[in-house]
C-alpha cells in the first residue's frame, strides 16, 4: 500500500503573537515543525512527505525543510487551499494520503499507523478525543474573542449536549485517495470547512474516529506552548512513559530481526562492521552487513518503526555501497527518540563458510559501539545449516537477531 503524508504548514500563526511563523518556535531544543516531520519520517509506511508552507519559503526554505526526501509546495489563502496544493503533489500511486497540522508537533508513530489502517478500510479516518468537559451549546451573540466567552455578555447557553457524543478532532486525518479528491473539489467549488473530513462528510463518505492521545495537542496559543514544553520536558525525563506500563515501572519492548544475503564474487565479507578475509563477499545495495542489517530490523521492530527497507531503501543510490553500521546506529537514535535504549542484543549467524570464531570478539567489539552497549550486553553465535538449502549449500549467509529496549518509567 503506497501511503503519502501532507504536512500543512502554510500558516503564520499570528494569535501566538511570537513574531515568527509558530511552526519554527523552538520546542525541547528543536523547531516545532521539526517534531511533525521527525514522527513522520520514523513511520516506515510513509512513502512520500509533502510540506505546505508559506510561498516564500520555496526558494529560501528553513533548515529543518532542507531535506530532498521532502517535496515543499506553497500554501493557499484557506487552510483548504493549502491542502489542495498539497494534494496535487500526491503521486498518482498513492492509495491513502494523511494530513497532518504542523501545529500539533507531539503526534506519535501509533497514531498515525492508525489512522493509515482505519481509512484504508473505511475511506476516511480522523484521530479524535471524545470530550471530557460538559458540552454548552450558545449559537447566539458570537461577538467574544476566542477563549473568553464571559466576555461577552449576551451569551446564553441554549442546550447541553451529551458529552458521549462529542469528539474533539485533531490529526492526521487520512483518506483513500479517491475520497480525498472527492472533498479536495468540493472544498475548491466554494464549500467552507475547517477541516478535511467535514468536506468528506459533506461529499456522501463515512469517517471512522480513531482514538486520539492528550499528548497530540494543537499549539495556537502561547499556554499551549507552554504545555507542549511541559510534555516534551515530562518525555525526556522518563515521566512520559508511565502511561504505558505500571506507575514508576519500566517498559521493556523486544524486536526480532532476520536477513539472508547470497554469496557473491568480487564482494568484500562485511559482518557487524568487520571485514571478514574471504573468497567471496555478499550481495547488496549497501555494503550488505546482514548481520548489521538483522539487528536493526530487530531495534527498529522493537519500537515498531518500520524495517530497513523503509529508512533506506534499495532504491536511493545514497545508500549503495554504504556502511550498515551507521545504519544501525540511526535505528538505535530513531528508538532514543521514542525514549527507548538498548538493554542487550543476541544474534545467531547461519552459513557453512567461513568460521567466525576467530573473528567473534571483534564483531561482537564493533557492534557494542555501534549500540553504545558493554561488549557483555551483545552476543554473537554462529552455525550451520548442516547442509540443508542455500546457507547450507554455501550460497547465502543468513542471521537472526533479537533486541531488549527498555524505557524507564
Amino acid at each position: 500500500m503506497h501511503v503519502s503524508a501532507i504536512i500543512a504548514a502554510g500558516g503564520r500563526g499570528r494569535r501566538l503573537g511570537a513574531g515568527v511563523p509558530k511552526q519554527l518556535l523552538d520546542l525541547g531544543g528543536r523547531p516545532m515543525l521539526q517534531w511533525s516531520l521527525d514522527a513522520f519520517r520514523s513511520c516506515g509506511r510513509i512513502a512520500d512527505l509533502i510540506v505546505v508552507v508559506p510561498p516564500e519559503w520555496i526558494d529560501a526554505p528553513p533548515a529543518c525543510l532542507r531535506d530532498e526526501r521532502l517535496r515543499l509546495v506553497p500554501g493557499g489563502r484557506r487552510r483548504q487551499d493549502s491542502v489542495a496544493n498539497g494534494f496535487a503533489a500526491v503521486p498518482e500511486t498513492a492509495d491513502v494520503v494523511l494530513i497532518h497540522d504542523a501545529a500539533r508537533p507531539l503526534v506519535d508513530t501509533a497514531t498515525i499507523e492508525a489512522a493509515i489502517d482505519a481509512a484504508a478500510e473505511a475511506g476516511a479516518a480522523i484521530v479524535a478525543l471524545p470530550a471530557r468537559d460538559t458540552i454548552k451549546w450558545s449559537p447566539g451573540g458570537a461577538t467574544a474573542a476566542a477563549g473568553s466567552p464571559a466576555g461577552d455578555a449576551a451569551r446564553t447557553v441554549e442546550r447541553t449536549l451529551p458529552r458521549e457524543f462529542v469528539y474533539l478532532a485533531q490529526t492526521p486525518q487520512a483518506f483513500r485517495r479517491e475520497v480525498l479528491r472527492a472533498a479536495v473539489q468540493l472544498g475548491l467549488s466554494g464549500v467552507e470547512a475547517t477541516d478535511e473530513a467535514a468536506l468528506a462528510e459533506q461529499a456522501g463518505h463515512a469517517v471512522r474516529l480513531v482514538a486520539g492521545s492528550v499528548r497530540n495537542i494543537k499549539v495556537t496559543t502561547a499556554d499551549d506552548l507552554v504545555i507542549a514544553e511541559a510534555l516534551v520536558n515530562a518525555q525526556a525525563s522518563g515521566a512520559g512513559a508511565r502511561a504505558v506500563g505500571s506507575p514508576g515501572q519500566p517498559t521493556f519492548r523486544i524486536g526480532s530481526g532476520y536477513d539472508l544475503h547470497r554469496f557473491a564474487e568480487g564482494r568484500r565479507l562485511v559482518l557487524g562492521g568487520v571485514e571478514i578475509p574471504y573468497d567471496r563477499g555478499l550481495s547488496g545495495h549497501s555494503d550488505a552487513d546482514a548481520l548489521c542489517h538483522a539487528v536493526t530490523d530487530a531495534v527498529l521492530g522493537a519500537v515498531s518503526l518500520g524495517d530497513i527497507g523503509a529508512h533506506f531503501p534499495d532504491t536511493d543510490e545514497r545508500w549503495r555501497g554504504a556502511s550498515s553500521v551507521a545504519m544501525l546506529r540511526h535505528a538505535v537514535a530513531l528508538a532514543a527518540g521514542q525514549g527507548f535504549r538498548l538493554v542487550n542484543v543476541d544474534a545467531t549467524i547461519v552459513a557453512e563458510r567461513p568460521t567466525f570464531g576467530p573473528h567473534r570478539a571483534a564483531i561482537v567489539a564493533s557492534l557494542a559501539r555501534a549500540l553504545d552497549l558493554a561488549e557483555s550486553a551483545v552476543s554473537v553465535k554462529a552455525k550451520t545449516n548442516e547442509g540443508v538449502d542455500a546457507t547450507g549449500r554455501g550460497e547465502a549467509l543468513a542471521v537472526h537477531a533479537i533486541a531488549l529496549l527498555r524505557r524507564d518509567g
